[in-house]
């Protein structure tokens, strides 16, 4: 059984310490969606979100990581620091890839080591729009965050009709106690700057492509 996350700023705390093995066991921050729906059967082609997140650690480091950052090669195994992260050290945080053209069945999932949730502070989980319009109701979008031991939480985007292109879908604060406590967010945005500005993180933005 999960947990479900119903409305914006509904959350639920996760406690590592309910199965030692959790902290051997990676967790798991998903985004599916479908990839079939009106806009495949109209435009010939699959929809195409990505997922990626803003991270803040507790020393006060703040960065980001989505695909617009690592195509090209620019990124790396989950051992090394790259523009994916890094698994096995600080961010403790690592992107497994870019799942353009929606052929994947499970989405894109960003891993978390439990060997260094007490470093994080703070993340905050957004998918968007790569290209086309905004048809948030065709993606039946959803994060699920699976920490062993425990139930998967859930967030479920909805059938929303923003014609925005970003989504903060989910906030996730480390208590530095081994615990998470995963809140509801789905807010919208004009993109990566604009969902910065609402949520604080302060950066400087340049135009990116993956292309």
């Amino acid at each position: 059984m999960a947990i479900r996350l119903e409305k914006s700023g509904d959350q639920h705390r996760i406690n590592l310490e309910k199965d030692s093995s959790a902290f051997y066991r990676e967790i798991k921050i998903n985004l599916d969606w479908s990839k079939g729906g009106f806009l495949k059967s109209l435009f010939g082609r699959a929809i195409d979100l990505d997922l990626g997140c803003f991270y803040e650690m507790t020393d006060g480091t703040k960065q980001l990581i989505d695909g617009l950052q690592f195509s090209h090669g620019r990124g790396g195994d989950r051992h090394k620091q790259t523009r994916q992260g890094c698994y096995d050290s600080k961010p403790f945080i690592w992107h497994k890839g870019d799942d353009r053209g929606g052929s994947s069945e499970s989405g894109e999932t960003i891993l978390v080591n439990p060997q260094g949730v007490n470093q994080i502070k703070r993340m905050i989980i957004y998918t968007f729009i790569y290209e086309g319009v905004a048809k948030w109701s065709e993606t039946n979008a959803v994060v699920k965050v699976s920490v062993p031991g425990n139930e998967d939480v859930v967030v479920e985007m909805g059938q929303q009709t923003s014609n925005k292109k970003f989504c903060a879908i989910a906030q996730l604060d480390f208590g530095g106690d081994n615990s998470i406590t995963v809140k509801k967010l789905v807010t919208f945005h004009d993109g990566h700057s604009d969902c910065d500005r609402r949520y604080s993180w302060g950066f400087k933005y340049s135009a990116g492509s993956k292309d």
